[in-house]
C-alpha cells in the first residue's frame, strides 16, 4: 500500500479541515441566520452571533453570488430547494421589466434602490446562471442566462472588446469607462458559459476582451494588470486579483498560451514578491511595488491558495497557506472578513457574498491533494 509522505499527509489534513469547517459552519449560516425567508433573499451580512445587520439593501450580486454556492453543492440537503429560491428571486425582485436588464440593489421592502446598471452584477447573473442551468437543465435558466449575455453585448460592449462598468437606469451613458474588475468577472462568467455549452459569440466575446485587457490594462514591465486602463493617474494592482486571473488563465484551454496569460504567469512572482508577507496577500500596491493598503482579505486569501496549487514548484507552501488560513480567518463561529496590516480583526461582519470564493477556492484545491 502507497504511504503518503509526511508533507502529503499535513496538507491532506489543513484541507479536509477547511472544507470541514466550510461545510458545517460557513454553508449552514446561509441555510438558517443568514437566510430571510420572508424575501426569499440572503441578508447581505451577519455578525459574529449570527445576527442579521440591519438591512439597509439587497444586491443582485449578492443574490447571484449565493445561487452559485448552492449550485455548486446541489447535491447536499436542502441546496438544490435554496438554489431555485435564489433564482426566483434574481428574477422576481431586480429584474428591470421596463428597460431590461437587473437593478443593482433593492431595499428593505423589496422596491428598487439603486437603479443603476453595473457590468459586476450582470456578470455575476451570467456566471450563477450558467452553473445553475449546467445542474438541472431548466429552460428558464438558460433563457435567464442568454437574457443577461444579451444585454451584455448589446447595451454594455463599447466596441473596442472592453465594456463599460456602470450604465444608467435607461442605459444612459455614465462615463464609467471600463475597469479591471468586472471586467474579470465578465471572463469568469464567459468561461462558465463556455463549460456547459458550445457557443460561439461567447467564445469569440472572452478572446477579444483577454486582447484588449492585453493592450488597455496589462503594465508591460512585470506583466501586472492594472485596476483601471493603463495611463490612468493614481493606477494601482492588486496581488488577489493577479492571483485570481492566474487561475482563470490557468485552467483554460482557450486561454493558456495566449498573451494575456504570458503576462499574468510573469506577474506572479512579482505579485508574491511585494504583495505577500508572512502569509498575507496585501490589498493594495503601486506598480513600483510599494503597499498602497497592507488590509487583508479572505478572498484575496483564497485565490491566492488556488492559484499556489497550479504551481507545482510552490506547492510546498500551500500547507504552510491552509494554516494561515485556519488561523488568522477562521473561528468557531465563522469567519474574519478582513484583518489590518498588523493581522488585528478589523471588519467582524460575515458578508453573504463571501462564500463564493471560499467555494471557489476549495473546488481549485483538489488538484493538490
Amino acid at each position: 500500500m502507497f504511504d503518503p509522505s509526511p508533507a502529503e499527509s499535513v496538507l491532506d489534513t489543513r484541507l479536509a479541515r477547511l472544507r470541514q469547517h466550510f461545510a458545517e459552519c460557513i454553508v449552514p449560516l446561509w441555510q438558517g441566520p443568514g437566510w430571510n425567508a420572508d424575501m426569499a433573499l440572503p441578508y447581505e451580512a451577519l455578525d459574529e452571533q449570527h445576527r442579521p445587520l440591519p438591512v439597509q439593501r439587497y444586491r443582485a450580486m449578492a443574490c447571484a453570488r449565493q445561487l452559485y454556492l448552492f449550485s455548486s453543492r446541489i447535491g447536499e440537503p436542502g441546496a438544490a430547494e435554496r438554489a431555485a429560491a435564489l433564482f426566483r428571486s434574481l428574477r422576481r425582485h431586480f429584474h428591470d421589466a421596463e428597460h431590461g436588464g437587473w437593478f443593482y440593489s433593492i431595499d428593505a421592502q423589496g422596491k428598487p434602490l439603486d437603479r443603476r446598471k453595473d457590468l459586476y452584477t450582470h456578470a455575476f447573473i451570467v456566471f450563477a446562471c450558467a452553473h445553475y442551468w449546467g445542474k438541472v437543465s431548466d429552460p428558464l435558466v438558460e433563457s435567464t442566462l442568454n437574457a443577461a449575455l444579451e444585454v451584455i453585448h448589446e447595451r454594455f460592449a463599447r466596441g473596442d472588446g472592453l465594456y463599460e462598468a456602470n450604465l444608467g437606469e435607461d442605459w444612459a451613458d455614465l462615463n464609467s469607462g471600463p475597469l479591471q474588475n468586472p471586467l474579470m468577472h465578465l471572463a469568469e462568467a464567459y468561461l462558465a458559459t463556455l463549460a456547459v455549452r458550445d457557443d460561439a459569440k461567447v467564445q469569440e466575446a472572452l478572446i477579444r476582451l483577454c486582447e484588449s485587457l492585453q493592450t488597455q490594462f496589462i503594465e508591460p514591465t512585470h506583466g501586472l494588470m492594472l485596476e483601471k486602463p493603463r495611463g490612468t493617474v493614481d493606477n494601482w494592482f492588486e496581488p488577489g486579483h493577479q492571483f485570481e486571473w492566474y487561475y482563470l488563465l490557468e485552467t483554460s484551454p482557450l486561454l493558456r498560451g495566449s498573451p494575456l496569460h504570458a503576462s499574468i504567469s510573469r506577474a506572479f512572482e512579482y505579485s508574491e514578491r511585494h504583495g505577500v508577507k508572512d502569509c498575507a496577500v496585501l490589498a493594495m500596491l503601486d506598480v513600483e511595488g510599494n503597499v498602497i493598503d497592507a488590509t487583508q482579505r479572505i478572498w484575496a486569501q483564497a485565490e491566492y491558495l488556488r492559484a499556489l496549487a497550479l504551481r507545482k514548484h510552490a506547492r510546498q507552501l500551500l500547507p504552510l497557506q491552509l494554516e494561515a488560513m485556519q488561523q488568522r480567518f477562521m473561528h468557531p463561529a465563522g469567519w474574519y472578513e478582513c484583518l489590518d496590516a498588523n493581522g488585528v480583526v478589523s471588519r467582524h461582519d460575515m458578508p453573504s457574498t463571501t462564500p463564493y470564493h471560499l467555494a471557489t477556492c476549495l473546488q481549485g484545491l483538489p488538484a493538490a491533494e
